[in-house]
This record gives structure tokens, sequence and C-alpha cells, in this order.
């Protein structure tokens, strides 16, 4: 008899959210125009296609978690769906100017876009964006905290155990438990005072391993985690979870206690990443369980903005939903520092590690660990998925693909244009071509078999 991780045959149909189809613009170069000058405000549909109402089980964690109506649900995750390509846009326009942009408002109905040149203003504007002229970009800012990643190699973390990059707020933050531990982290990598906000703080993260998000899994007889996404790699199917679950060779157990897998794979400290190739028995599905048995299908693994609303799926506490709050977040966890999470307004608690998170229909990360509780509310952290798509070589398992993609090589990053190819993961900004014509990266995300660039405006952009 097939094992499936999701044990009910309703499937609560999700897609990805948007507006209008994205119409194409001219090149802003072959216009001869500024870099940020020609740009005709635009709405887009997302990857999937046309538009479908989203689950009831996300819809009800987002009203409970969020405090919203139904119809602000709905338009919320609409209103992210297409800012995201609108950030997209501008950050190429932008280029080296583009300090970071999110949204927010109840239904996220407002998308803000920071550069730091004023002379940016009106192409942000004439996006239907809000602009903010800012100090820094976000090139500086990723090279701040590289600085501090780096430090943290050398020196004692404990008190400092979580830095991200604040893009709101244009400028790197520390939590220390005193203003002298922060100070004293910041000097060691050789930043000024006046570039790093210390926010003291007695929240101290934690690993959640003990129990399930999603559906458990046992390893080795003794630890419990949770399935994330499923994922195949060539012919081989499996699912990714978090690195700290268990090393390579690791033999797992499924929810029902019968033969499952063994690890192929385990990166921690460092990242927090591993994937479970499972047993002929079990089979790869799209499904994320939710509330009531329910399942949302995930149709792809498109990156959300700062400020987007994501959930999670977890045995301990249930479905649960906050926003985003950071990307290029490193925690200090006293196992190891972990580089590259999402910080999160999602609570968790101990067991919960390992489960999925998602914005909308789109896949963000697994569950690492975080502070608080469900009872009072806490920070979680997930470590995004497409890197764990990349490093391994896995493919997502979606509810548009029909048959799995190969895994190719990593996606070159350096504007070579290399040809797309489906299964790759591409960050924004990536260059590829495709039937002889050029294309640029919008939102990062794993390639899809549905999505070439020539019918996704929403995730790539002609020239």
């Amino acid at each position: 008899m097939v094992l499936r991780h999701a044990r009910t045959a309703r499937r609560a149909a999700l897609a990805a959210l948007g507006g209008l189809v994205l119409t194409g613009l001219p090149s802003v170069a072959a216009a001869g125009l500024p870099p940020t000058a020609g740009l005709a405000p635009v709405a887009a549909r997302p990857p999937g296609g046309d538009a479908e109402r989203p689950s009831a089980q996300l819809l009800g964690a987002l009203r409970r978690d969020l405090g919203l109506t139904e119809a602000q649900a709905f338009e919320r995750l609409a209103n992210e769906a297409e800012s995201g390509t609108r950030a997209g846009r501008l950050r190429i326009a932008l280029g080296e100017r583009f300090a970071g942009a999110w949204v927010h408002g109840a239904a996220s109905e407002n998308l803000t876009v920071a550069t730091v040149d004023a002379g940016d203003v009106p192409a942000i504007e004439a996006q239907g964006a809000t602009a903010s002229v800012v100090r820094r970009t976000l090139s500086d800012l990723v090279a701040a905290k590289a600085k501090l990643d780096a430090a943290a190699t050398r020196v004692q973390t404990l008190d400092t155990p979580v830095w991200y990059v604040d893009v709101p707020n244009n400028r790197i933050m520390v939590q220390a438990r005193s203003r002298a531990a922060g100070a004293a982290f910041v000097e060691a990598a050789g930043l000024q005072d006046s570039d790093v906000g210390i926010h003291p703080t007695t929240d101290s993260p934690r690993l959640m391993q003990d129990i399930t998000g999603g559906d458990a899994f046992y390893i080795d007889d003794a630890a419990r985690c949770s399935v994330g996404f499923s994922v195949t790699r060539d012919e081989q199917q499996g699912f990714v979870t978090a690195g700290h679950c268990g090393a390579p060779g690791a033999v797992t157990t499924g929810y029902d206690r019968t033969a499952q897998g063994t690890f192929q794979a385990s990166t921690f400290p460092g990242k927090d990443m591993a994937w479970v190739a499972t047993d002929d028995q079990w089979t790869a599905t799209p499904g994320v369980r939710a509330q009531d048995g329910q399942e949302v299908q995930v149709t792809g693994s498109v990156q959300a903005l700062v400020g987007a609303a994501v959930c999670r799926s977890g045995s301990t506490t249930g479905w649960r939903c906050g926003t985003i709050q950071q990307h290029d977040t490193s925690v200090a966890y006293p196992q190891g520092t972990v580089g590259g999470l999402t910080r999160t307004t999602v609570c968790a608690e101990p067991g919960d590690s390992g489960g999925p998170f998602v914005a909308g229909a789109q896949a963000q990360g697994v569950t690492s660990g975080g502070s608080g509780n469900c009872t009072s509310g806490g920070t979680t952290f997930y470590q995004p998925v497409n890197p764990i798509l990349s490093d391994f070589g896995l493919v997502l398992t979606t509810a548009q693909a029909t048959t799995p993609a190969p895994a190719p090589a990593p996606a070159p990053q350096d504007g070579a244009g290399q040809e797309w190819t489906e299964g790759r993961v591409y960050e924004a900004g990536a260059v590829v071509t495709r039937d002889g014509v050029r294309y640029r990266c919008l939102q990062s995300h794993q390639a899809q078999g549905a999505w070439a660039p020539a019918g996704t405006p929403a995730l790539w952009q002609r020239g």
C-alpha cells in the first residue's frame, strides 16, 4: 500500500494570486532613457496563471493571526503577489541605487521601494509604489552584515544571538542581551556604532526538533522532526527538512513508524538544511498539511517580500501565520551560527523544526528555530527553500508538475545569460536567454516547466 505524507483525499486548491496580465514595456535602454525613466504602472498576474480562491484553511489562519477579515486576507495575498513583480522591475531599473523593497498595510496594499538617489522618486511613484530615499544601498547593508558574519567565526556570540539587514529602516540590527555586548560585537566586526542598531532583549532562539510541523518523522528511532516540502532528485523522491534534525546516513521512519528513508545530505551549522531520500512506498506530493486535516497545494518557490504574510505548519502548534520581518538574518544558536535565515512573527514551539513555511501557494522555507511561544507570541526563523534546492540539486514537487524535472547545475549569477533551464534556482537579477531572447529575473524562484520566461512576466523581464 502506498503511503502518503498527507492523509486526506480532499485537496484545497491554492494558487498564487494577482491582478491583470503584465503588459510588455519598451526597453529603457533602447529608448535612450535613464535607468528609471519610462516605466509605466503595471499590474502582474503571478506565475501560476489565473487566480483561484485560496483555501479556507489559509484564509482562516490569516484572519486569526493577523486580525484580518476574509476579504482583507484574500486581497492581501493578491497584493503581495503583484508587488513582488513591481519590486523586481524597479530593482533592475535602479541598479546599484536600489536599497530594498517591502509591503505594508493590513492588506499589503502599500509597496515601498527605497533608493539612495532622490532622482529616482518619480520612476518609483510611476510604478504605484512609495519612494523612500535613504543613505545606504542594499548592497552596502549586505556587505556590512557580512562583516558581522565573519566576526561571528572569531568571537563568542551567545550574548548577541541574532543580527540582520533591516530593510525598512535601512540599517543593520543586532539583538543582544546588553548594549555592551552588542557594541563589542559591532566593534569586532570593524563597524561603526552609527551603522548598526542594537536591540537589548532576553530572547534566546533555540532549535525546535523534538516534535513535528507538517507530518512527523523520526530519526534513528529517537528524535522527531517535521517533513518540510516534497522534492525529487532525478527519479529519487524525498523531502527537505532542517539540517539540525539529522546527519547524513541517519535512518528515518514516518508518521506511522514504518520505514521511510535516509538522510542524504545535511548542513548545520552555517546553514540549517537537509534532505531525506524516501523508500519506494512513499510518494512525494505537493501538499502541506493545514487545519483539520486539509492541505494547501504548493505551486512554486517564489520568494516573498519583507512584510508579506507567511504561514507555517506544525504538529505542536498547528497552522500559524504572521509576517516576514527580514531576510538574510544570522542567528547564533548554542550549537553554532546559521546565516541566511528569514525572521518572522509566526509563533512556534519546540518540536516544530523542519516544517514548511508558505506564502500563498509559494514554498518559502523550513522551520529552523526561534524564541517565545504561541501563547504569549514569539519570533521564528526559517531556512529559505531555494538555497536548499540549489545546494542539493533538488526539484520542488509542485501541483503544476506532471513529471519530475532533472536537477541541473546551479544557475550562473554573473550576467552571463546562459540558456533558461527548468529546475534551476534563479536569484533576482540573474540573466538568461530563451529562444534567442534575453531575460532578467525579477523574483528569486526555482524554474518550473510551465514558467518559461516569455509566458511568465511576473518572474522575468525581457531585455
